[in-house]
């Protein structure tokens, strides 16, 4: 009964103190002067041992009950269920936080299940509480902002760190919203800049041609981003750079550039590094001298490093996106947890081959990282025109179109190095991220280069519209009868055996 009524006060005590007693009489009267050799003998033996066996199961299942956290959660979409990137979040936190939502009038269902799973996953880090900031005026007050008469809003707050998510607009507290939030007030952020100035793809521009998407998941898990004009000036690299990103330039960089870019990694920087593909025309229509120094290579800064990226087209005639064989699609990865974890199929646009070469110092380690499923139907095609036929100067697969390069730290540098360099920008555009894990593997990248356990949702649940699991009245009177029933029952067979033994 304790179970039941969650504490063990007078009542569940007197209840259980009583069925206790009533079980000892039982068996003490049933065996009085009763030969054990009987048929009267036999009968009771039975009625006991049942009892003794609805006794055990039941305190049994009750302990397990109490004792493990299982539980089914079947409302449609698993409303009452955090995922498992949150619960690892809130049980390896080191700081407390507190979740306050400031809420006037009555809070919707959903949002008091998810504070309560919230805590409860937080094992004694995480503190929440709902404030109705007109009710409680001195208590909303508290967190240092006018209160309005429509008040909708989540305040995530640790020791040093305070952040607020804006419920006003009718905006759900989605677990991907909430925990995002507690991962910014958890932990230092890291800050990336996107080099500009070459036609790159634009993470502060939506659409086919941008990278806004990319940018929004990467502020979600804490990162701060930035744009980063080198131009003709020799300015180095900011010292607050923790990641740089060249997602595609279209125009060669300059020499500076690749010099201040070249001192950055010599000194530990890390890089992201996406090259577009080669362009490619039609014979009645050559390529002039300016289009074949579009799309560069950035071979120049890539070489030092110990890797090439080759003048072709990677095709897979066997596994590939849209009906392009010039898309090839991909879940040929080389291990390396830090990158590959949770990926299914990845895609890319044109990609290029990718070739190891000789590195200027023994200490750079360089693998691939992407490469194309098929072996035989994938190559890199050389052919501008795309007649699509391998011959002995194309790569044959499985073809890399992704490397890691890494050197440990040493001397004057400040960190490991870490490259990571894909032959295709566009997997990552607003166009083509939500495909496949393309998302999931630029997220990865960042991750494993800015050394951050940060990961986006994708998965919004939509709580408002989920149906409740409340009981109704008579199920709520049958629950209560079954719970009364069972002590009934023990003395009704007490009796049955009673009156069998008379």
């Amino acid at each position: 009964m304790g179970y039941v009524s969650t504490e063990w006060s007078w009542l569940p005590l007197t209840l259980l103190g009583a069925g206790l007693l009533c079980l000892i009489i039982f068996c003490l009267d049933v065996f009085k002067n009763v030969h054990f050799n009987s048929s009267l003998a036999k009968q009771n033996w039975f009625a006991a041992g049942t009892i003794i066996f609805l006794s055990v199961f039941l305190i049994s299942l009750n302990w397990t009950a109490k004792s493990r956290d299982i539980r089914f959660d079947l409302t449609q979409g698993q409303q009452h269920t955090l995922t498992d990137f949150t619960r690892q979040i809130l049980s390896s936190l080191k700081q407390k936080i507190n979740i306050t939502v400031l809420y006037v009038g009555i809070p919707p269902k959903y949002m008091e299940d998810r504070l309560r799973e919230y805590q409860a996953a937080g094992k004694g880090m995480v503190t929440t509480e709902v404030i109705d900031p007109l009710v409680d005026l001195g208590r909303a007050a508290q967190f240092g902002s006018m209160v309005k008469g429509d008040e909708k809003k989540v305040i995530v707050q640790s020791a040093l760190v305070k952040k607020e998510l804006d419920l006003a607009s009718d905006d759900e507290m989605t677990e991907e919203r909430l925990t995002n939030v507690v991962i910014q007030v958890s932990r230092p952020s890291k800050t990336v800049y996107f080099l500009s100035g070459h036609n790159e793809f634009d993470p502060k521009k939506s659409g086919d041609n941008g990278m806004d998407q990319f940018k929004t998941a990467l502020e979600n898990n804490n990162f701060i981003v930035k744009p980063l004009l080198l131009g003709i000036s020799s300015a180095p690299i900011p010292d607050d750079c923790d990641v740089l990103v060249i997602a595609g330039p279209k125009e060669p960089l300059s020499f500076t550039e690749e010099t201040a870019i070249e001192k950055y990694l010599e000194q530990g920087g890390r890089a992201f590094i996406m090259v577009e593909q080669v362009l490619v025309s039609t014979e009645d229509k050559p390529l002039t001298v300016e289009q074949l120094k579009k799309n560069p290579s950035l071979n120049s800064l890539l070489n030092p490093w110990g890797v090439k990226v080759g003048d072709d087209v990677v095709v897979d005639l066997a596994s590939h996106a849209s009906g392009d064989v010039g898309s090839p699609a991909t879940k040929r990865y080389l291990p390396h947890k830090g990158i590959i974890h949770d990926l299914d199929y990845t895609f890319y646009l044109r990609p290029r081959s990718i070739l190891p070469v000789q590195a200027i110092r023994s200490t750079i380690k360089t693998t691939p990282l992407v490469l194309t499923m098929s072996a035989q139907q994938s190559w890199g095609e050389t052919n501008r025109y795309l007649k699509v036929k391998y011959d002995q100067d194309d790569q044959l697969g499985p073809v890399p179109i992704a490397f890691v390069i890494w050197e440990a730290q040493y001397g004057f540098k400040k960190s490991d190095t870490r490259i990571v360099l894909f032959t295709d920008a566009d997997f990552l555009t607003d166009a083509y991220i939500t495909y496949y894990s393309n998302m999931q593997m630029g997220l990865n990248v960042m991750n494993w280069l800015a050394e951050t356990p940060y990961q986006v949702f994708y998965n919004k649940q939509a709580f408002n519209k989920v149906p409740k699991a409340d009981m109704t009245s008579r199920q709520k009177k049958e629950v209560v009868l079954i719970l009364l029933a069972i002590p009934f029952l023990i003395i009704i067979l007490g009796v049955m055996a009673r009156m069998g033994r008379g």
